[in-house]
């Protein structure tokens, strides 16, 4: 197992960052770790690789414990931490070299990964002077110097424009054919395109823990209906296999059910049998935007 995680709290005084997280990541497995921003993401991160301790539970990276055997822990792991820190006045291979020592990496590995990023055009170049695609592509450089066994990415595409979330998406798709990968996002469409598994938290607690396959089943069916005047929730959660009723917009509501019959239907039936208008009817598909706002706002 790369990653064994059991029972992990990390407290701030009374605020509970962490509360009882518990999960595991196989070797070989890219696994994205989902929530909205302060759900606990970036401080499970820093625990994984050592800068931050937990208040209570443990986590295993590689064999060994983040507690006890730090050193080792950051020997077997790559890190790109977020917001990616980096020496602006250096050049590439100035940095990467500077980070082959700290590593105790042969200088051989330096060409190599330059290489494997994508970075040799710009390799004799100070590192502001490049693009926010290129700082990434050194960032990630770094955390692949000393050929880790597992990669841990901290929101890898903050920042970047379009074509540039694009570029490192499939840098890290082609670095995942030998490598565990975990990487934590508040971005859906990052996990479904690069993951094969989800992890989502939400207030410091797992809320979901499934193959993105499994997730998308577990839920059946979204109809979005306008009507011509507020209908009252109640109402609507009498619908027949309605699990939940939301008010997007003053008449407005997705209606979620748990089957895979189409009920546009009977929402059309409602409207008729309490004399409503509908002005507008569809039926979404489920994806992991939906289940995400499920899963995140339980209160809706």
């Amino acid at each position: 197992m790369s990653i064994a995680v059991s029972d992990l709290t990390k407290n701030y005084g009374a605020q509970k960052a962490l509360d009882g997280v518990s999960f595991k990541v196989a070797k070989g497995e890219i696994v994205g770790f989902l929530g909205p921003n302060g759900a606990g993401k970036s401080t499970l991160m820093k625990i994984l690789t050592t800068y931050l301790e937990p208040s209570s539970g443990t986590a295993v990276v590689n064999g060994q414990d983040v507690s006890t055997a730090p050193m080792a822990v950051r020997s077997s792991v790559g890190y790109l931490p977020e917001h990616n820190p980096l020496y602006l006045e250096m050049y590439v291979k100035e940095y990467l070299s500077q980070h082959a020592q700290l590593h105790k990496t042969a200088k051989d590995r330096i060409a190599d990964v330059i290489e494997q990023t994508g970075l040799s055009p710009e390799a004799h170049k100070r590192i502001g002077s490049l693009s926010k695609g290129f700082r990434q592509r050194v960032g990630l450089a770094a955390a692949l110097l000393h050929d880790p066994e597992v990669l841990i990415l901290d929101e890898p595409t903050t920042g970047l424009d379009p074509n540039q979330i694009l570029e490192i998406r499939e840098l890290i798709r082609k670095t995942a054919a030998s490598k565990t990968i975990f990487l934590s996002t508040h971005i859906m469409q990052e996990v479904e395109a690069l993951c094969d598994r989800v992890i989502v938290i939400n207030k410091g607690q797992i809320v979901a823990d499934h193959k993105l396959s499994e997730l998308k089943g577990d839920q059946a069916q979204i109809v979005e209906v306008a009507f011509d005047f507020r209908v009252e929730e109640v109402a609507l959660n009498r619908l027949p296999k309605v699990s939940k009723v939301e008010n997007i917009h003053e008449f407005t509501y997705l209606l979620h059910f748990n089957t895979k019959e189409d009920m546009r239907a009977a929402v059309f039936d409602f409207a008729h049998d309490n004399g409503l208008k509908i002005l507008q009817l569809n039926q979404k598909n489920k994806n992991l935007e939906s289940l995400f706002r499920e899963l995140t706002n339980p209160e809706k």
